[in-house]
């Protein structure tokens, strides 16, 4: 543990502030993620539709579109004291959900949906500019790929446990579960010991400030071809995505399996973001993303293989190629952003690289009833292979653009 690829990672884990971050990373997301898998089945109970039960990821994904927007609020003051705020809200906000028992109290949940999903674009934005503050740029890498594996772990336990709350006490049971998990999550925030400047009175129109994230990003050379790689990946992942079923279909299994190789996936994350921070630092950003989006490429197009070892080795590469570009954008734009701007640097990041996702998603759920599978999972492998292309070769001293 004291070698030179893993003492990073120690250093991180020893420090306070980011210990109780990763902390409140695990609580939240637990509860965030039993609430994601509990919706949908609480809708799908009351109405007996699979339309309205997808509506709830819907609410959850749609304000992410408004991320330039709701950035702002991330950089209009101290982020510490609007991430405690945020996380009070939303524990107070999902107690309404006890009241949801009947198809006509529908519209309740689909409101604190949406609100929990906006409440989120800001949350995110604050939590990245204020530990973009309290870890050293260095350990960037190492903090963001341990964010990984927290998320990522808590995804393979939580919705276990979701079902299991939901099937003993109901969707009221599960509310009340995400309730206790931010209101914990504001207590280890309260516990930061993060310093924090007060932040000058902001200038210039709302849509003035707004457009300045976007600028950032788009002008900066590290920044622009990896977030549009991120948006590429992810539009691709989304189309992958929607394959899932028909791979196993193709391997002649029930569609239960999925299960099975979304937990092999999440481990392969979880693998990754413990490696991450060595990665970017031996390769760079651009070349580490590259690395990632074409072990993904690889792995999707082989999907097409109808054979059970391929696809369990490949939803494990999956699970170690897509996080890569997203944890080499959000590590670059938290070293390459002013404080000042931050907020609306990683809103705007976030929707440009996430919003693909969904249209990804809904697309392949058009294009998997009319075209072979395999067809579509390699044609989507050669259109990552062609996005590696684009990052292998960088723009002379994109790399040196010296650090905020």
């Amino acid at each position: 543990m004291t070698t030179k690829t893993t003492w990073p990672l120690v250093r991180v884990l020893r420090d306070r502030d980011a210990g109780l971050y990763l902390s409140g990373v695990v609580v939240s997301g637990f509860g965030t993620s039993a609430l994601w898998l509990a919706s949908g089945v609480w809708v799908k109970d009351l109405t007996g539709s699979d339309g309205l039960a997808a509506l709830c990821m819907l609410a959850m994904w749609l304000p992410t579109l408004a991320g330039p927007l709701l950035g702002d609020l991330a950089d209009r003051g101290r982020r510490r004291p609007l991430l405690i705020g945020v996380n009070l809200l939303l524990g107070a906000l999902l107690l309404a959900l006890v009241r949801v028992d009947a198809p006509g109290d529908l519209w309740l949940l689909y409101a604190v949906l949406f609100v929990y999903g906006t409440a989120g674009v800001v949350h995110d934005a604050a939590e990245s500019a204020l530990m973009a503050t309290a870890v050293e740029p260095s350990l960037l890498g190492d903090f963001n790929g341990l964010r990984t594996t927290a998320t990522e772990g808590m995804k393979l336990l939580a919705p276990l446990a979701g079902a299991g709350l939901y099937a003993a006490h109901g969707g009221a049971g599960v509310a009340l579960l995400d309730a206790a998990t931010f209101v914990l999550a504001a207590g280890l925030y309260v516990a930061l010991r993060v310093r924090e400047d007060k932040p000058a009175p902001p200038t210039g129109s709302r849509r003035r400030r707004t457009a300045e994230g976007v600028r950032h990003l788009w002008a900066h050379p590290v920044l622009r071809p990896l977030v549009l790689a991120g948006g590429a990946t992810m539009l691709c992942a989304g189309l992958n995505g929607s394959m899932v079923y028909a791979v196993v279909d193709g391997l002649g299994h029930s569609p239960a399996y999925t299960g099975v190789l979304y937990a092999v996936q999440g481990a392969g994350s979880v693998a990754v973001g413990l490696l991450s921070g060595p990665a970017l630092r031996h390769l760079g950003a651009r070349r580490f993303a590259a690395s990632g989006i074409a072990l993904l490429a690889l792995a999707v197009a082989l999907r097409a293989v109808p054979s059970d070892p391929v696809a369990l080795v490949c939803s494990a590469a999956i699970g170690m190629g897509l996080p890569a570009v997203l944890i080499a954008a959000l590590t670059s734009v938290q070293r390459e952003t002013p404080g000042a701007l931050l907020g609306r640097a990683t809103a705007t990041a976030h929707t440009l690289v996430f919003t693909p996702n969904v249209i990804g998603l809904a697309a392949g759920a058009a294009l998997v009833e009319l075209v072979d599978h395999r067809l579509v999972l390699v044609t989507v492998g050669v259109a990552l292979l062609a996005t590696t292309a684009a990052l292998c070769a960088p723009p002379a001293g994109a790399e040196a653009v010296p650090h905020r």
